[in-house]
C-alpha cells in the first residue's frame, strides 16, 4: 500500500524546528512502550531509517513507517499542527487517528571532542 501524507503549513514549520538544522528523518510510529494500551502514535525524529522501514513521503520532509505497522494507517492522511498546543492531529477521510501526536527526538547524538 502506498501512503500519502498531506502536511499543513504550520506542520511544515514545526517539523523544521524539530530537525533544528541537524540531519534526521521522521517516522510515524505506534509506541506501545509504557502506555498500558494498544499504542499511541508518535512522530519519531531518527538519525536514519531502520532496515524494516519504508518511505511514505519524501517532500517536504522524509517520512518513514515500519512495514509491520503500515496496515495501521490509511493510504491518504493529513497531518495538522495544533496552533495552540505542541501536538499534531492525524486524520484521513475515514476518521481521526489521534489529536494528540507528539514529536519525540531519538536521534543518536554524536559526541564531539
Amino acid at each position: 500500500m502506498e501512503i500519502q501524507l498531506q502536511l499543513d503549513p504550520l506542520s511544515v514549520e514545526r517539523l523544521a524546528r524539530a530537525l533544528s538544522a541537524e540531519s534526521g528523518v521522521f517516522k510515524l510510529f505506534y509506541d506501545t512502550e509504557d502506555c498500558g494500551c494498544n499504542g499511541v502514535i508518535v512522530i519519531l525524529v531518527v538519525t536514519a531509517p531502520d532496515a524494516t522501514d519504508i518511505v511514505i513521503q519524501s517532500e517536504p520532509y522524509c517520512f518513514f513507517v515500519d512495514r509491520q505497522q503500515e496496515q495501521q494507517f490509511d493510504s491518504r492522511m493529513r497531518l495538522e499542527a495544533d496552533p495552540n498546543y505542541p501536538s499534531f492531529k492525524l486524520s484521513s477521510d475515514a476518521g481521526l487517528f489521534s489529536s494528540n501526536i507528539r514529536i519525540k527526538d531519538v536521534r543518536v547524538k554524536s559526541s564531539r571532542t
